[in-house]
């Protein structure tokens, strides 16, 4: 409470989206702060409006010398003339020596496109503590990971009742890891802002209660911005009824990112698009009369059609094979998982 007194003290405004960040415009200058316990990053377009902040700061609290961004809550940053490449190596690697999985053989993809996983596989692990503890592990680093993110979801949602089949599974994806410890986002400096996402959904996909799985993957130009993997919460009637809820669930992580770019005084174009690989999904979102036939959804499901009118909102066709959401919800062969994450901004550090 006292950081956050003396950043209000200072001129700064406490934003709704992220509670951990702090923004002072002035003129044409913006800078923003960040705050992650006892981590913080200040940035800004002024380099001495910056210096004047952490002067301020630094007389009000005990403080280290300040440096270039190199290392944040476990997230490497190298800088180049180009943007940021974020990674998690170190984290990596000692994960991997953690579980003495650090000489493993590298893999091409975190899972085999069959056999599936399922509840019954393999038998009970008699300590699942492992599991849980590689598992845990796991979901921090998919943040920075969208390639990994299916994976980690799938193994996730055995967790109470793990496997000798699932802790193979587990162990598949640090293979993958050891083969790309360097892998992660780059942040293209030059990039234009334009939000956009990609919606995409496996209808049916779990044999095991037959609900779909959702995803999303959003950028802000050429950057990815957020992207998710997770199971819908009933069993869709239909391909289309699991495409729209995904479509619903996207739409809402736009809103967010919307309301934290203008607290960022970013500005954006007035119509954002959501592109999904469904035209029934689509044409349902833009056309009321289809939503007679779909009453079975949740009201809160059809907000997409008011953002829509808005036009605030506009969801646009697009092929399965432009579709790069569909690393977030189904298993794919090497092939098309490499170029995958090609597509989806995943690449090694660069050389340079």
């Amino acid at each position: 409470m006292a950081l956050k007194q003396h950043f209000l003290d200072t001129g700064f405004t406490n934003s709704l989206a992220v509670t951990s960040l702090f923004i002072r415009g002035s003129g044409a200058n913006i800078t923003y702060v960040l705050v992650y316990v006892d981590d913080i990053i200040v940035t800004g377009n002024n380099s001495f409006v910056v210096a004047s902040v952490l002067d301020s700061f630094s007389r009000r609290f005990s403080t280290k010398d300040p440096t270039d961004l190199h290392y944040f809550p476990g997230i490497e940053v190298s800088r180049t003339s180009h943007g940021l490449h974020l990674m998690h190596r170190k984290y990596i690697m000692d994960l991997l020596h953690k579980n003495n999985m650090h000489m493993a053989k590298p893999v091409p993809t975190p899972l085999p496109p069959s056999p599936k996983l399922t509840m019954a596989s393999g038998t009970p692990l008699q300590d699942a503590s492992q599991y849980r503890s590689v598992v845990g592990s796991l979901q921090y680093l998919s943040f920075n990971r969208p390639n990994i993110s299916y994976a980690v979801n799938r193994l996730s949602q055995f967790m109470h009742r793990p496997t000798t089949d699932h802790w193979q599974a587990a162990k598949r994806v640090l293979s993958y890891l050891v083969g790309t410890p360097s892998h992660g986002i780059f942040l293209h400096a030059n990039s234009a802002i334009l939000l956009h996402g990609y919606s995409d959904a496996d209808w049916a996909g779990d044999t095991d209660d037959y609900v779909s799985t959702k995803g999303y993957l959003i950028y802000n130009g050429r950057n990815p911005l957020s992207w998710s993997s997770k199971k819908q919460r009933g069993v869709a009637r239909s391909s289309t009824d699991a495409e729209y809820r995904a479509v619903a669930n996207t739409a809402a992580e736009v809103r967010w990112l919307c309301s934290l770019l203008t607290e960022l005084q970013i500005q954006l174009p007035s119509a954002l698009v959501i592109y999904c690989d469904n035209i029934g999904a689509t044409y349902l979102c833009a056309n009321p009369v289809f939503h007679s036939r779909m009453r079975h959804i949740g009201l809160d499901y059809h907000f997409v059609r008011d953002q829509i009118q808005a036009q605030r909102l506009r969801v646009s066709h697009v092929s399965m094979d432009d579709q790069l959401a569909d690393t977030l919800t189904k298993l794919l062969s090497r092939s098309k998982f490499q170029q995958a994450c090609l597509k989806i901004g995943v690449t090694k550090l660069p050389s340079s």
